[in-house]
């Protein structure tokens, strides 16, 4: 819609989880580097946690781009984790294209057990990847600890990462998984962008699609990170209205004044975001030229 009008080769606010916007904060570097020193040292199980929105789910697509090149890891994807979808290890069969169908519960692990014996005996590691793990149940968590007694020798024969919202961590601390918690050997929480990052977040997104990273002036930025509180989801639902507003009024710069009016529409129109509608006008400015004064003094805006 408005991608010719500010010359993007695509729309740079998409929701859907595609590594190739990925930005790697320092945050989400060092989530992908407790992915990867996990699967390298054959951890048992290695935990990603992070609030809704935060690229839990981007970082385990680039996770699994890199590991699509590595010919000795066989790795399955479970994204379907609510008990309403049925029994786990169907899924867990699913995601390594193994038959379920018509199998009682003692059936499905034993399919899976040979599997795991058939891929070690090949000289090929299995990770099973969990995605959304914070719907898992007691019951569902206490099978995952069980696949992980299949051993061979000093080898781990299964590498299992769960990747949830921080309900999986308070869930992993509960006494009824102390036995499941003392075997994790990686876990890592990712915590939501700062100002600073906000900025250089919106700026990559523009530049990935060949748009102006200039675009979103500094203010507008801050602003965007004052509702979002540097949720990446929500500053892409916020910075795609934003656009599709700008450029109804054939806007060729983005800022905080558009920033506020399109909250405010949103929260006329009943459907409010996880930003806060800002009833506090005087307050939101005065952060702004707040943070924009400390930007100016540590250099990382315009001139960058």
């Amino acid at each position: 819609m408005y991608e010719s009008f500010f010359g993007f080769d695509e729309k740079p606010f998409s929701l859907l989880p595609d590594p190739g916007f990925l930005f790697m904060s320092k945050k989400h570097r060092q989530a992908l580097a407790m992915l990867e020193y996990g699967l390298m040292n054959q951890a048992g199980f290695t935990v990603i946690t992070g609030e809704i929105g935060a690229g839990k789910t981007t970082l385990v697509r680039q996770l699994l781009g890199q590991i699509a090149k590595n010919l000795e890891v066989t790795v399955g994807l479970v994204s379907n984790t609510h008990r309403s979808f049925g029994e786990l290890m169907q899924w867990v069969l699913y995601a390594f294209k193994l038959e379920y169908r018509g199998k009682e519960k003692v059936e499905l692990y034993q399919t899976f057990a040979e599997f795991l014996t058939r891929e070690y005996e090949s000289g090929k590691r299995t990770v099973l990847i969990i995605d959304e793990a914070q719907n898992l149940s007691l019951e569902a968590l206490e099978e995952l600890r069980m696949l992980a007694n299949i051993n061979a020798d000093k080898d781990q024969v299964l590498q299992l990462v769960l990747v949830g919202q921080p309900g999986l961590r308070d869930m992993l601390r509960t006494p009824e998984l102390e036995q499941f918690a003392q075997r994790i050997a990686i876990d890592f929480h990712l915590q939501t962008l700062e100002l600073q990052e906000t900025c250089e977040y919106i700026r990559h997104r523009i530049s990935v699609v060949g748009g102006d990273h200039e675009l979103f002036e500094a203010p507008a930025c801050v602003a965007v990170h004052y509702y979002t509180k540097g949720t990446p989801r929500l500053i892409n639902v916020l910075c795609d209205t934003a656009l599709v507003c700008g450029f109804a009024e054939q806007r060729k710069a983005i800022d905080a004044d558009l920033i506020h009016d399109v909250v405010r529409d949103k929260t006329v129109g009943g459907i409010v975001p996880a930003w806060e509608a800002s009833d506090q006008g005087d307050s939101v400015v005065t952060d702004i030229h707040a943070a924009k004064k400390k930007q100016d003094q540590a250099n990382w805006s315009d001139n960058k």
